[in-house]
């Protein structure tokens, strides 16, 4: 029996925003570090380093906004990350999508991101971004860590993790495309993401561990 769908405005202008333009800025920071590295042929070499950091230190600015608009807008709370239902959502995503169940956690405004997604994006938001930008810094200002006190520093080190920071990204960037194709048709997710608008399974009675994460208080 197919879901009974409704359309609720989900993602607001900022969001939608933020999501095209990191989108954006990332893809130029791989396109053109892949050149630095000698991967790809495409700008040239000092071009290539010009333009990644100049898209470097604008990721950094922009990050920076979004951290401050997901605190004071209290957006913050669509990232605490749960437990309640992971199983279910990682079951659906390896099983049951493929046979046409629906999804155990349907989309709400007031929780826009499921128990699995949580976790990732707080993870790549708390962990992951910043540890690319900091070490990004870092590479970007070699020629001042003496000046910083930053001597004992091994450049080696930084651009190691640097790489491996650019390549959990590009991971994690082809799991996302993949990840928006499994809406309720091929390009729902995507076309969300651009109007605001999606299609949502009908509301579902809010569970007791979300009233209580949206009172910000523990469940008893």
């Amino acid at each position: 029996m197919a879901s009974k769908l409704k359309n609720i405005y989900l993602y607001t202008r900022y969001e939608r925003f933020w999501h095209w333009l990191q989108m954006a800025l990332i893809l130029i920071l791989l396109i053109t570090g892949f050149e630095v590295h000698d991967q790809i042929t495409l700008l040239g070499y000092e071009t290539a380093v010009a333009v990644h950091n100049f898209v470097g230190l604008t990721w950094l600015i922009a990050f920076a906004f979004f951290v401050f608009w997901v605190f004071t807008t209290g957006e913050w709370k669509q990232y605490v990350p749960t437990t309640k239902k992971m199983f279910e959502v990682i079951r659906y995503y390896s099983y049951g999508i493929f046979r046409g169940e629906s999804h155990p956690v349907p989309k709400r405004k007031e929780a826009k991101h499921n128990p699995l997604q949580r976790l990732t994006y707080l993870s790549l938001a708390a962990l992951l971004l910043p540890m690319q930008m900091i070490t990004g810094f870092l590479y970007w200002g070699y020629n001042s860590w003496a000046a910083w006190g930053l001597s004992d520093l091994s450049l080696q080190l930084i651009a190691i993790v640097h790489m491996a920071g650019a390549f959990a990204i590009l991971t994690f960037l082809i799991v996302h495309v993949y990840m928006t194709t499994t809406g309720h048709s091929l390009f729902a997710h995507i076309k969300a993401m651009i109007t605001g608008w999606e299609a949502v399974d009908e509301q579902e009675p809010v569970e007791e561990w979300e009233k209580a994460r949206e009172r910000q208080a523990p469940v008893t």
